[in-house]
């Protein structure tokens, strides 16, 4: 019997539970901690996912044949080393590994020793403030401060002022901004060009591209406001051509799996890379070791193979599994909760989320939510993704926004301009 616990409790994690139990070699999913979407998938249990024995400890008590690991958290933690330290498969990448997502200073360090195209950039520790501010002085264009742990896509400031960017560093370096997190800073210069997320499952040795999307980052239409963690996504992007996507796997994804191979911390899982089209070619901005949110809520929507295949191969080291994508669109729309990204509003009942599964191929995947007698209410920030899939864009669109004037609750708001960089 071939069950999978899925570990999380977001729409990343919803999507990707709805996508295995389509799956023929699937008899179970099971979710933990899960939320009220996934629990209409199957049985959620509670579980503290940072804690990488007490995942280990869980996949063991539910003999469970596949371990999802969806946020970048547990990975960090260790729990896919846990995990398999029982003889179990895990899906995603050891600790060693994950740490291209859990120390930006450290992926930077990998990409120059890979020769990866990336941008310019300088790495600061708390003694080092004064160094840090006399480099923002030096650079002759502003800059983009992040901060080097774990920020849940909440420690990457674009400055858009000298003013602004010593702000940040002086408030990242003093820990004020996220403690220990972000006592170290990468200070990067600024680069322009669309950007794009690209993903690639990898095995330790080989690489399979996945596709691409594009997220919308700002809270704001227009790319206005503070940034996200992901107000909406659409996916395939047009000028992410055959072409762009074998130059990327030739002078960044290959290098970087050989650079992590050589570091005795060979990469399983899936590689999220952001990739900026600058002026003078593809550069990657970073990389993540899990799903993109909301990126992954369209993928799933659009994958046509067996995601359990091609999970459980990653996770045993022997990608085999062709993966293919419809040729149909999908659109992705974030509906957050009031006061977000600040201050997100807990506790709001949710309504119309039953009437807005009922449009034809449109699905809705939870986030941030939690039930209780009242019904589902909001539990989080980006609280519901809205995802519709058509033969074009503009028909996703018109599906998934038909779809969210159905869901209400007081103060939720959402971009209205998700995937129009892609109509012409």
């Amino acid at each position: 019997m071939n069950r999978v616990l899925v570990v999380g409790s977001g729409a990343r994690e919803h999507s990707l539970a709805w996508k295995l139990m389509q799956s023929s070699a699937v008899d179970e999913v099971m979710c933990a901690p899960g939320n009220p979407g996934m629990a209409q998938l199957g049985e959620c249990v509670s579980v503290n996912a940072s804690d990488a024995n007490a995942v280990a400890d869980l996949a063991d008590r539910l003999d469970a044949s596949l371990v999802v690991i969806g946020a970048e958290d547990p990975l960090v933690a260790g729990a896919c080393d846990a995990v398999r330290s029982r003889g179990r498969l895990a899906f995603g990448p050891s600790a060693a590994a994950a740490q291209l997502e859990g120390s930006k200073a450290w992926m930077k360090e990998v990409l120059l020793h890979a020769g990866v195209p990336t941008a310019r950039h300088a790495t600061f520790g708390a003694t080092e403030l004064d160094a840090a501010l006399q480099y923002l002085a030096d650079s002759a264009d502003l800059c983009v401060i992040k901060t080097d742990g774990l920020a849940a896509g909440k420690g990457v400031i674009v400055a858009e002022s000298m003013g602004e960017a010593r702000a940040a560093v002086k408030r990242y370096l003093s820990g004020e901004a996220f403690g220990e997190a972000g006592q170290t800073c990468v200070i990067e210069e600024r680069m322009t060009g669309p950007e794009i997320s690209f993903f690639v499952l990898c095995d330790g040795e080989r690489a399979f591209p996945m596709a691409c999307a594009q997220d919308h980052k700002r809270v704001g239409d227009g790319d206005t406001g503070p940034n996200t963690g992901g107000m909406g996504a659409y996916s395939p992007v047009l000028f992410a051509t055959p072409d762009l996507v074998e130059h990327l796997m030739v002078t960044a994804i290959v290098p970087t799996l050989a650079e992590m191979r050589a570091r005795g911390a060979e990469f399983r899982g899936i590689l999220y890379c952001g990739v900026m089209l600058t002026p003078n070619g593809p550069k990657i901005l970073e990389y993540n070791v899990r799903f993109g949110d909301p990126e992954c809520e369209i993928l799933m929507r659009r994958l046509e193979s067996d995601l359990y295949a091609h999970l459980s191969e990653s996770a045993a080291g022997a990608l085999q599994t062709p993966i293919e994508f419809g040729d149909n669109c999908a659109v992705g729309v974030v509906l957050a909760a009031d006061g977000y990204p600040a201050t997100p509003v807990k506790g709001d009942v949710i309504t119309g989320i039953e009437h807005a599964n009922e449009i034809d191929e449109v699905v809705v995947f939870h986030g941030g939510t939690a039930a209780n007698p009242k019904g589902v209410t909001t539990n989080g920030g980006r609280v519901l993704v809205v995802t519709a899939t058509a033969p074009d864009i503009p028909a996703a669109q018109a599906k998934a926004y038909a779809a969210a004037k159905l869901i209400d609750w007081p103060g939720m708001h959402y971009r209205l301009d998700i995937g129009s960089q892609a109509v012409v």
